[in-house]
């Protein structure tokens, strides 16, 4: 049916449908610059969302019409069949290795510059040569075929003549781009290493960890076996990283006359090239390089092994050439290695300042990291497991700047016939603690078994002696890390009660004490005797009892000899107080030693109120006895502490967040969420004098659930 135009009104005109093919070309570009300012410039223009959504317009236009499916298509990164085997690649030109120069010192860099010197036949009077300084990445050297601008395909370096094919595997990875930008050369083959950052690696041994599957040995070998994956799927799940050092075969693209401006000419074509490179001249600038690298080295995203220096001058590269299979022109500078391979002679256990108990590896002696290693953590015995690390194994142990140096694997061919069974945290140590003999513990779900000595324990013995001495525990003003360190090294204190037997003569000896000091301490310590029940639990240093429980456990049986003797059961009753609270009190209160402590704590003299807490006649009359309250805000006059002492004193309970079970809410200025949810569950909110009405038990206060 034709359309009918009434009189003097415009005609509508269509919009033609883009051109298909017109319209891929145009999304190809838009995601090809896109990705190289996230991948390697880390620059996002645009959102994620609205790349993902160009990147779907052009898998439909090819799905649509698969003649418009390129080789650069950004859809083909995530593409490809698993293969039966890698296809051996010829190197058009030998991608061969680089001398390595063994001598960590300065003289290293020395001896390069010499030998350049010596075989360009250059004297003292002439100039220095130009180098160009780079990083010596750890990762696996890889070359990039590129044919008129797009990439076609990607080999390992193998033996130097042959590689493997691994162009599915390289696809994957975002930083490399699959079209140049700005030129299309006949053939340009770009040579460069894919490594793991180490962030990415953390990550992905940390979903390994979190599926119970073995974890990773280091950056280099995840890195290395995900290029030569014969699944590309299995590679796309690895984050991979790309940095271009140099060029392999070129035809039709014009090269530069110096190797640093090589690499800059390799960046503006959109290929990822480190920037911690330098231009170095003679052999003190190479030094100055490698000093700036080494102490930068802990800190780089990445892991490196040395330095390389190139001869800057391409011109004088071709004129140096190559010795057997190695350029003259280049070298690698090595730092000291950070992983040795060595043997595991025992494994002991370590209990550190919170009774966490850590499984250490002790080592035939290896020097690593620039320094001699005898010990080195296993972390935990779920790694120890996940490892598989057995006494008698030879491992691999890692050192890394001032870093705690760390078994990261075993060698499996080399483990002995006698090697020694899985570790067993509780096996070993027979369920002791090696240092005081207390029971130890693993509760659900946690990864490390710990100590529940606690004030018994020695290695713990300073923590839980700043802990018991805290403002919120046995409030000893003057006693604190630096003081501790003195009484516990000099051997004055070993437990909490030995605080209390101390005189002024010993603490005036201590270094920047004085007599003046010594006193005040001493006041504050007999200060101290004088607590509550609350802050005598929460002293102690339980597992799992904190502050709020503490009171709530004063609160509920009114005298210490009621919680100790307590059974799980009689815990449960206990508001807010799970199982895994009454475990941990009574895992504690059943060891002799913590009985032992607590009594010679209340023979030293402290002591509080006979039945305080709301098991008490009198704690039953008081005017929030039984009560939760929640604080929000900002109280006109009261601070938050204030406000809590007071709730706390009349009987009643501060909770940290509102239900059903809250019966009242005391909201200042700018309450926030709190105060909506009181509203939405109904819950009577007080202002500041509404709480001190509720404190005096005035009448007229909301009553609770109003």
């Amino acid at each position: 049916m034709a359309a009918v135009v009434a009189p003097g009104c415009p005609t509508i005109r269509r919009m033609p449908a883009p051109d298909p093919a017109q319209r891929a070309a145009e999304l190809r570009a838009l995601l090809h610059h896109h990705a190289h300012l996230y991948y390697v410039l880390d620059a996002p223009e645009i959102p994620d969302a609205e790349y993902d959504r160009l990147f779907a317009e052009l898998q439909a236009i090819e799905e649509a019409h698969p003649a418009l499916r390129t080789a650069d298509s950004p859809t083909q990164r995530v593409l490809g069949r698993v293969l039966d085997g890698l296809a051996p690649v010829r190197h058009a030109v030998p991608m061969l290795s680089i001398q390595t120069e063994t001598d960590t010192t300065a003289e290293g860099a020395r001896a390069f510059d010499a030998r350049v010197r010596r075989e360009l036949a250059l004297g003292d009077d002439d100039p220095p040569v130009d180098y160009a300084a780079e990083l010596k990445f750890d990762g696996l050297a890889i070359g990039l075929r590129y044919e008129r601008g797009v990439l076609v395909q990607a080999a390992t370096r193998g033996d130097g003549e042959t590689g493997e094919d691994v162009t599915q595997n390289i696809r994957t990875i975002g930083q490399i781009p699959l079209r140049l930008q700005g030129a299309e050369p006949e053939v340009l083959e770009v040579r460069g290493e894919v490594y793991m950052r180490r962030d990415d690696f953390e990550r992905l041994n940390a979903r390994q960890r979190e599926k119970g599957e073995k974890t990773y040995v280091n950056p280099r070998n995840t890195a290395a076996g995900a290029v030569r994956q014969l699944d590309p799927a299995v590679t796309a799940s690895r984050p991979l990283s790309f940095f271009a050092y140099g060029v392999g075969e070129v035809r039709g693209w014009p090269l530069p006359e110096r190797h640093s401006q090589l690499l800059d000419a390799l960046a503006a074509l959109g290929v990822p090239v480190s920037d911690r490179r330098a231009m170095a001249t003679g052999a003190e600038g190479l030094i100055a390089f490698h000093r700036r690298i080494e102490a930068e080295r802990d800190a780089l995203p990445f892991d490196i092994d040395g330095v390389v220096y190139k001869v800057d001058r391409l011109d004088l590269q071709r004129a140096l050439g190559f010795k057997t299979r190695e350029p003259r022109w280049a070298v690698a500078h090595k730092y000291p290695a950070q992983e040795q391979m060595t043997r595991l002679n025992a494994i002991e256990v370590q209990v550190g300042r919170t009774g966490k108990l850590t499984p250490v590896a002790k080592l035939e002696p290896v020097f690593v990291g620039g320094t001699t290693v005898s010990n080195a953590t296993l972390h935990n015995e779920d790694e120890a497991r996940r490892k598989d690390v057995r006494i008698g194994d030879t491992v691999i142990v890692r050192r890394a700047g001032d870093v705690i140096p760390e078994v990261v694997g075993v060698v499996p061919d080399r483990r002995p016939a006698a090697a020694g069974p899985p570790f067993d945290m509780n096996a070993l140590l027979g369920g002791r603690c090696p240092v005081c003999g207390s029971a130890i513990v693993r509760e659900e779900g946690e990864v490390d078994w710990r100590c529940s000595g606690g004030l018994f324990c020695a290695a713990q013995r300073k923590q839980a002696l700043l802990h018991f001495a805290g403002r919120r525990a046995m409030d000893i003003e003057g006693l604190g890390d630096k003081v501790v360190d003195q009484l516990v090294d000099g051997g004055l204190v070993r437990t909490a009660d030995e605080l209390y037997k101390l005189g002024v003569a010993k603490l005036a000896a201590l270094e920047r004490m004085g007599e003046r000091s010594a006193a005040n301490l001493l006041a504050a310590i007999e200060a101290s005797k004088r607590t509550t029940l609350a802050r005598f639990l929460f002293g102690l240093g339980i597992r799992h009892v904190g502050e709020a429980t503490a009171k709530d456990l004063a609160r509920h049986f009114g005298a210490l000899d009621r919680i100790v003797d307590a059974p799980v059961e009689r815990l449960l009753e206990v508001p807010d107080v799970g199982p895994v609270v009454a475990q941990s009190l009574r895992t504690f209160f059943d060891q002799p030693h913590n009985r032992e402590v607590v009594e010679r704590l209340r023979a030293a003299g402290v002591h509080w109120g006979e039945h305080e807490g709301a098991a008490s006649p009198a704690a039953q009359s008081l005017p929030l006895a039984g009560r939760t309250l929640v604080l929000t805000g900002t109280l006109p006059t009261l601070s938050r502490e204030e406000a809590k002492a007071l709730i706390e004193a009349a009987g009643g309970k501060v909770a940290g967040s509102v239900s059903r079970k809250t019966h009242w809410v005391v909201a200042g200025a700018e309450a926030g969420s709190k105060l909506d949810k009181a509203r939405e569950l109904g819950v009577p909110v007080l202002d500041e004098d509404g709480l001190r009405a509720l404190l005096a038990g005035a009448e007229g206060v909301p009553e609770e659930g109003s």
